[in-house]
């Protein structure tokens, strides 16, 4: 497959009254076209932090510190705001989590979805018209034609969710990134949006990087899992590798906080403690103060990612050759239910 990202040892840094938060600490993964990479983790983890990089819509004090995102075989982390302006929306585009937050009340939804293809690709306003309408009609938005001048207060959440995802592919984007789409919306109107975009990355061959704190949503639409955690990816490999053969610790804990709906007796289980203070990092694994098999070289020394299968890796030192040998919890979890 085409590879379409290439991300290595990204840094991202705010700066705070507190002092520097080290909120994304090296973080390398690739993305090819057609493939769907999710980006899975707790509040904090810096998942949105690293895509947000990608589109370059860091906050004001936040900035990259070290590392490089090559797109088209060139490093966007050089390039300047007039340059990102052509990049973002025609080549990378993004769907946020709450569609109200990127609509604009007092415009009509055809002319918000249209006005990329008039700056980007130079369409007339009735040639805009007509691909606005083809795209509302590919997103399933029925009697397009008559929609596209009503404004979105008059639409569904899920609805508004469908047209923000027209406006992102609008521009014929190679990389669609979904930072939560479907975390305000009930699980039947989830489950279509995630239908709708299984679909149209098949029909249109996109790479799309999809960040979610939600495990049953990546069981349904990822190709490849990456686990973050405290800034770093922990785990990556298949869907199939990451949620049968898991690895980490936290990824067993992530794991197993899923809710069964096979036994309702069984107990919630938890991770238990909280995500460091990345203003100061631990000086080990960031998830020893909560792995119950920490041992002590995961004070003293972050792990680096020992590699399990071709395409599936995890930074936790159980895999080293002298560590001793641990049933995950998350396996008798399994047993039990």
């Amino acid at each position: 497959m085409e590879k379409l990202l290439e991300v290595r040892g990204l840094h991202v840094n705010f700066q705070t009254q507190g002092g520097t938060v080290q909120a994304v600490r090296g973080v390398d993964f690739d993305l090819s076209a057609g493939e769907t990479l999710a980006i899975v983790g707790e509040s904090g983890s810096g998942k949105s932090v690293t895509t947000k990089a990608i589109m370059g819509l860091l906050a004001s004090n936040g900035s990259i510190t070290a590392g490089s995102i090559r797109y088209n075989g060139r490093d966007i982390t050089t390039m300047k705001e007039k340059e990102f302006e052509h990049l973002r929306g025609k080549d990378i585009a993004m769907v946020f989590q709450d569609p109200m937050t990127s609509l604009n009340p007092c415009m009509t939804i055809g002319k918000q979805i249209s006005e990329s293809m008039i700056k980007h690709q130079k369409m007339d306003r009735k040639q805009a018209r007509e691909r606005t309408i083809e795209l509302m009609r590919l997103v399933e938005i029925k009697d397009a034609a008559q929609r596209y001048k009503q404004y979105p207060h008059q639409f569904s959440g899920g609805l508004r969710q469908r047209i923000v995802t027209a406006a992102a592919l609008a521009c014929n984007p190679r990389i669609l990134i979904c930072d939560e789409p479907t975390t305000a919306l009930d699980v039947t109107i989830q489950a279509q949006i995630i239908d709708l975009i299984k679909d149209l990355q098949k029909k249109l061959n996109i790479g799309i990087i999809f960040i979610t704190h939600d495990l049953g949503v990546v069981a349904n639409v990822a190709d490849r899992v990456a686990v973050m955690y405290a800034g770093k990816i922990v785990e990556v490999g298949t869907s199939d590798e990451v949620f049968y053969s898991p690895a980490h610790p936290y990824t067993w804990g992530l794991l197993a906080s899923m809710p069964s709906m096979s036994d309702s007796k069984d107990e919630l289980w938890s991770i238990p403690g909280s995500p460091p203070d990345l203003i100061n990092p631990p000086k080990g694994d960031a998830f020893a103060v909560r792995n119950k098999f920490a041992m002590q070289i995961d004070f003293e020394q972050q792990p680096p990612m020992f590699q399990i299968s071709p395409t599936h890796y995890a930074a936790t030192w159980l895999l080293h050759e002298y560590a001793p040998k641990i049933e995950s919890p998350l396996a008798k979890l399994r047993q039990r239910r």
